[in-house]
């Protein structure tokens, strides 16, 4: 076996290799031999069939297996020898040779890239700062109460808030159009379920009344023959509900899950709920500027493979929600391109963490993984249960250990980055998309 090797670019590599075809021809040999043993063929018995026969039958499938081994052993040996570490699968092509006792091949392949982890000294840090308070106690209670809202009939003229029931005919030029009717359609005031023109329209009227109106429909609508376009609405309420929300008692400590109804007991929960989701917001935060900040340090070429490789998986993931949402791939097919710059983006962030966590020994310890399926197991009634889930299977400790590492990445580059703390408005925090 000889094996030579030669750089085409940054990360491709190319590796002859060259193998001995007696050695090819000897192994397939045996191999038809013991193929023999067990063969049955009509006339001959069982062990006793020609070898002319075996190999007649069997000799180009025993060749392309022998063959395929010897390249897989070969390259094998070739790149541990010389330490390349190799990304995704090489692609074998043969070579035009006189030779009459080797073949020659040609594998090309891609490498991982390797690089020092970069300065992380300049890199700059903003990290949120809020404190749970009692008026963000009080915020929560207050939607919490909104959504268990209840309606009563009231005698006045509709306002925001009021949950109205009416009919309604929408004509274009006269006729009727399709979608523009509806009987006994029930809709809260100012929360945006209808056209703005059209709700305004409804506010001020008492149950009873009816009115016409004209209508313009946004030039961007959705509905393509209405879009720009006036109507002539006909509508008449038939019913005006006042909102009404719970007071903050027993009975609705009770409906949040407090046994005994014990109001204290429920604001401590919120409070404790509060923080640990405030806390999960500005970890989340900060990690997102740690991996750009990473990105922005180790500008490193990937490879084509690993790419291609989180590409599929990215698109298998994708068909499997659409799947689970009841859509049909097969009717939205799914394209790779959607996914390059995400797929590129994970490749490039996982070389840079196993780098680092090599490179600065920031391996997850026993006891972190703990703390953590801890942390998570203290949001649910039954901690202890939940804590025998996950080290139930090695996998679900997998996934935590992999956060952990993360962690530690983070924690990491905040000691070496400069870091600023910057105060935070609840709103601003919650509102923003994790």
């Amino acid at each position: 076996m000889e094996a030579s090797t030669a750089q085409a670019n940054e990360l491709e590599r190319r590796v002859d290799l060259s193998i001995a075809i007696a050695d090819v021809e000897k192994e397939m040999d045996q191999r038809l031999k013991r193929m023999g043993k067990n063969m049955k063929v009509p006339g001959f018995r069982p062990g006793k069939v020609p070898f002319s026969i075996v190999k007649q039958q069997y000799g180009d499938q025993a060749r392309h297996e022998v063959l395929a081994e010897e390249l897989d052993r070969v390259f094998g040996e070739t790149v541990t020898a010389q330490q390349m570490r190799v990304a995704g699968y090489p692609r074998i092509e043969p070579k035009t040779t006189e030779s009459t006792t080797h073949l020659e091949f040609t594998a090309i392949f891609e490498t991982y890239p390797e690089f020092a982890p970069g300065d992380m000294s300049t890199a700059e840090i903003e990290r949120p700062a809020l404190e749970v308070s009692d008026a963000e106690i009080d915020k929560t209670i207050d939607i919490l109460r909104k959504q268990r809202v209840s309606y009563q009939d009231a005698s006045r003229a509709a306002a925001k808030e009021d949950r109205v029931v009416i009919d309604f005919l929408g004509k274009k030029n006269g006729e009727p159009f399709q979608g523009g009717q509806a009987t006994d359609y029930p809709f809260i005031l100012g929360q945006g379920q209808m056209l703005a023109d059209f709700e305004a329209a409804v506010e001020g009227s008492a149950a009873g009344d009816s009115k016409t109106f004209d209508l313009t429909f946004p030039a961007d609508y959705f509905a393509k023959d209405l879009a720009g376009q006036t109507v002539q609405f006909d509508i008449t309420v038939k019913q005006v509900q006042a909102p009404t929300l719970p007071e903050v008692d027993a009975d609705f400590a009770k409906s949040m899950g407090i046994e005994d109804g014990d109001v204290a007991k429920m604001r401590a929960e919120i409070e404790a709920n509060l923080k640990r989701e405030v806390k999960r917001r500005i970890e989340a935060q900060v990690k997102d500027q740690v991996m750009e900040a990473l990105l922005k340090a180790n500008p490193i070429s990937v490879p084509n493979a690993l790419v291609e490789m989180e590409i599929q998986r990215l698109m298998q993931a994708a068909r499997q929600d659409m799947e689970q949402r009841g859509m049909q791939t097969k009717d939205f097919p799914i394209q790779p391109e959607w996914f390059a710059d995400q797929a590129k983006r994970r490749v490039t962030l996982g070389l840079i963490l196993a780098e680092v966590v090599k490179t600065e020994k920031l391996q997850a310890t026993p006891e972190q993984v703990r703390a953590m399926v801890e942390e998570t197991a203290a949001s649910y009634e039954q901690p202890e249960e939940v804590i025998r889930w996950y080290y139930a299977q090695p996998q679900r400790l997998s996934d935590v250990e992999g956060v952990a590492i993360e962690n530690n990445v983070v924690a990491w580059v905040l000691g070496k980055a400069k870091v600023s703390d910057k105060a935070v408005a609840f709103d601003d925090l919650m509102g923003q998309k994790q």
